[in-house]
């Protein structure tokens, strides 16, 4: 494996971020992309998984959504999710693991894609979670 590894890489696509504390009815609100004004907040789509928009656009059928849920190891990560609309109805992908969801971001929309994982980078040094490398 290379080392300093970049969003876009191959080998970014293994990176998780792994959650210290899962999101909660408490804490949601602390998990606000661009201050919630473009984006809203982390809402709860489900027992233990809350969702928001890493990037809506009216006029762009792409959309890409973080996704935070607990994993088999009993951790809760930061996932994406891309979002469609089939037979009227919305509903997200099967989640991606967090360096790929930002590869696929980057190669539709590149400045987000840096803005989105300046983010979760700010997530990592304010000490409420980790990079790791996945299987």
């Amino acid at each position: 494996m290379k080392d300093n590894i970049q969003l876009g890489d191959t080998e970014f696509a293994n990176m998780m971020l792994v959650l210290k504390q899962p999101v909660t009815q408490a804490n949601h609100k602390e998990f606000k992309f661009l201050d919630g004004t473009e984006t809203g907040e982390m809402q709860e789509i489900a027992p233990d998984i809350w969702a928001m928009p890493a990037y809506m656009q009216e006029d762009d059928d792409f959309t890409m959504f973080f996704l935070t849920t607990q994993i088999e190891s009993g951790e809760t990560v930061m996932a994406f999710a891309t979002g469609e609309t089939a037979d009227g109805n919305f509903r997200l992908s099967q989640p991606m693991v967090t360096g790929a969801g930002l590869n696929l971001l980057h190669q539709q929309q590149p400045d987000r894609a840096k803005r989105v994982l300046k983010f979760l980078n700010d997530i990592s040094k304010a000490d409420e979670g980790d990079w790791r490398l996945v299987d």
